[in-house]
């Protein structure tokens, strides 16, 4: 059985797992010793006698091995929780996405065991177990190492594992970032089993002894992370919002922007950067202002060229206390900004960037080369920087006007060179020592005219300027 490996919403997940179930109770007896292992692991963290939560309980077998107290199991599938009733009728069951709802009451543990991956929205998740969880609550979560991805397809292929609709392939440190945004901190991470297969003496040398060794550790099949409830950050602050649009040959979406565009903080105005279209994009500006008077809407011409002069120019006629970018072509959507303006009022970070490689990708959104170019600078300045990005050039971003006052000294160093804007805004916020955070974004196929991006072109543009950076930052 061969699933599509396209975006997939969450109701589409509820039917394969349904697909799934008269199925589920074999393929687990299959790869016995592997759940076995999976559950001793889980085990040495989560208390017997305890009151336990499993989100994606599946079959039910994990919650009865943790031998809770009190044991509520919730899973997408109808079908799913049916089974887990008949298998293991001593604890609840309900039917239920966990992005949209979770029972209430007071939980010792929840457990998330390797199905934060098929979840569309992980951060929204995590927010609303965050609502629920006590001061003392442990969040235990396990998932795959995405180097084992080829390996399980063929697991799949040949009838020894159960197959899945494809799953974001997390990284420790995206899911580790994830959770900071929402509140929890980590506080144990380890990774186990190495061989999933019962093999005589080779299975017990490689799950007991090799993967404890740092090289084979590497190679594990599961990670596993244990977070905690931080203290609650300051109050919530209600600041007011500018949006700066840069726009260039971009008038099929102007009207959709303006449409949804959310109001946040005290006020939200637009500001359109429109640079030098030979498509009526200014016009259409003029026109979709004028039609939505009830809308804060000011927009200007770029004297100078690029995004990143018109970035600049965005900067400067804000009167909002907290400034973003949206980029005009919408393949990061308006809806998503709302959670950059919740970092930033909330005092959880300084610079607040959007990510495109953490969740799947909409098809052809992304050329291969610009995908291998974002993945080869992400690398060298996360290393320049000595904290992880991966993702430097999502337009997508938000700061407020008193950091980004800070970072201007350093942003008129920076500036040269850069066609987009996005390094210049990295480089000053770590040079005046600004907390840099970034949010997963669900990244589309642009809805209207051409990529304006010179793959070789700017590519070149943007290495020169790491280059510069690199004796700015390692020899200062």
């Amino acid at each position: 059985m061969k699933f599509s490996d396209d975006l997939l919403t969450p109701e589409q997940v509820r039917e394969i797992f349904d697909s799934l179930a008269t199925r589920a109770a074999s393929f687990r007896r299959i790869n016995h010793y592997y759940h076995q292992l999976l559950g001793e692991m889980i085990g040495r963290e989560v208390r017997p006698g305890s009151r336990v939560l499993d989100l994606g309980s599946g079959t039910g077998d994990l919650l009865a091995a943790l031998a809770p107290a009190k044991g509520v199991g919730v899973d997408i599938s109808p079908a799913m929780v049916e089974l887990a009733r008949s298998r293991n009728p001593e604890y609840a069951y309900c039917a239920a996405d966990m992005q949209e709802t979770i029972p209430d009451g007071d939980y010792d543990y929840v457990v998330i065991c390797n199905s934060i991956g098929f979840l569309t929205d992980i951060q929204r998740a995590f927010r609303l177990i965050r609502s629920r969880a006590g001061s003392d609550t442990r969040l235990v979560i396990t998932h795959y190492n995405h180097l084992w991805e080829f390996l399980l397809k063929i697991g799949e292929r040949i009838g020894i594992k159960m197959p899945e609709p494809y799953q974001n392939w997390l990284a420790r440190e995206d899911l580790v970032n994830l959770l900071e945004l929402e509140g929890f901190a980590v506080v144990r991470a380890e990774r186990g089993i190495l061989l999933p297969r019962k093999i005589p003496v080779l299975a017990e040398l490689c799950n007991r002894f090799l993967v404890k060794i740092p090289l084979f550790w590497r190679l594990a099949l599961v990670e596993m992370v244990v977070a905690v409830p931080r203290d609650q950050q300051g109050v919530r602050q209600d600041h007011s919002c500018s949006v700066i649009i840069p726009a260039r040959n971009e008038r099929g979406t102007i009207g959709e922007i303006v449409a949804r565009i959310p109001e946040m903080g005290s006020w939200t105005e637009l500001i359109f950067v429109e640079g030098h279209s030979v498509d009526g994009t200014y016009e259409e500006i003029e026109r979709v202002a004028a039609a939505n008077p009830r809308r804060r809407i000011r927009f200007f011409k770029q004297n100078g060229v690029g995004k990143a002069d018109a970035v600049r120019e965005g900067f400067r006629q804000a009167e909002g206390d907290v400034m973003m970018i949206l980029d005009a072509d919408m393949t990061v959507l308006p809806e998503e900004l709302p959670r950059f303006y919740d970092v930033l009022a909330e005092g959880r970070g300084d610079l607040v960037m959007g990510t495109r490689l953490v969740y799947r990708m909409q098809r052809d959104s992304m050329r291969f080369l610009n995908l291998l170019g974002n993945r080869f600078f992400s690398r060298v300045i996360s290393l320049l920087l000595g904290q992880r990005v991966t993702d430097t050039l999502c337009g997508t971003k938000a700061v407020r006007r008193v950091d980004y006052l800070r970072m201007e000294s350093h942003l008129q160093e920076l500036a040269v060179g850069d066609p987009f804007g996005d390094f210049e805004l990295i480089f000053a916020a770590a040079l005046a020592s600004l907390r840099i955070v970034e949010i997963p974004v669900h990244y589309h196929s642009r809805l209207y005219g051409e990529t304006q991006i010179s793959r070789f072109r700017h590519g070149f543009q943007l290495l020169k300027m790491v280059i510069r950076a690199f004796s700015r930052f390692k020899f200062r």
